[in-house]
């Protein structure tokens, strides 16, 4: 079972649906609409997605979180099995997200918990200077010892022990870093696999600017949180 977050991803839902629908082991698409105010929602439709819609953008985290409840409903009507792996796929990676059967196969075979895809460089370079992604990096290691590579990819498969480790995610854009750290905390097995993914990537512009800072708040916030549990003793359960 894939999750697609997606806010106005008119231009690549299509290609990025039929693309994961592809994918070995993935039964069911569910695309979870954040939002949008173009044709996104008809589009993943067409292409043969389940849809969830959000009247107004809610962010990436609770757009993970709605699908989670999508795919709940489904196994009560008897649609979807019970125990399915989940894979989470950014909505823009149009024919490129066929590679994501590299993420789905360690995690079948019970060799992972959750697996983060690498990815190589773009063909369009982005506008950033790593800062965001030097904070998430540093984080993670700070709270469990491990250095991953890309610490902000949003390309991940779950075995159904990391759900259950990782929710409810962390708030906004910092859901991958808490994801990240809350499974390993659960003393599940993470790998990083390289996959040929690309993607749209944010420019140096104003958008892409604020874009960084709103990322940067809330790795930060996540972090912040994560250490606080950890000096708590595990606890309070807050995303």
């Amino acid at each position: 079972m894939a999750v697609v977050p997606a806010r106005d991803e008119a231009d690549r839902i299509a290609a990025t649906v039929t693309a994961v629908r592809d994918v070995p082991g993935v039964a069911t698409v569910i695309v979870v609409d954040d939002g949008s105010t173009d044709a996104t929602a008809r589009l993943a439709l067409a292409a043969g997605a389940e849809l969830v819609r959000h009247a107004r953008n809610h962010g990436k985290a609770d757009a993970m979180m709605s699908g989670l409840g999508r795919a709940a409903g489904l196994r009560r009507v008897g649609r979807l099995p019970g125990g399915v792996a989940v894979l989470f796929v950014d909505a823009d990676l149009a024919d490129s997200a066929r590679s994501l059967g590299a993420l789905v196969e360690p995690v079948m075979a019970g060799h992972a918990d959750l697996t983060v895809a690498t990815l190589p460089p773009q063909r369009t370079a982005g506008g950033g200077h790593g800062l965001v992604v030097d904070l998430a990096r540093r984080g993670i290691k700070e709270l469990t010892g491990w250095t991953p590579v890309q610490p902000l990819s949003g390309m991940r498969c779950l075995s159904p022990a990391a759900v259950a480790a990782a929710t409810p995610f962390a708030r906004g854009w910092g859901v991958e870093v808490g994801m990240t750290v809350d499974v390993l905390a659960a003393g599940l097995v993470v790998r990083e696999v390289p996959c040929e993914l690309q993607h749209r990537v944010t420019g140096s512009d104003w958008r892409g600017q604020v874009h960084r800072a709103a990322q940067y708040r809330d790795v930060a916030l996540a972090l912040a949180v994560r250490r606080l549990r950890r000096r708590l003793g595990g606890h309070p359960r807050v995303p």
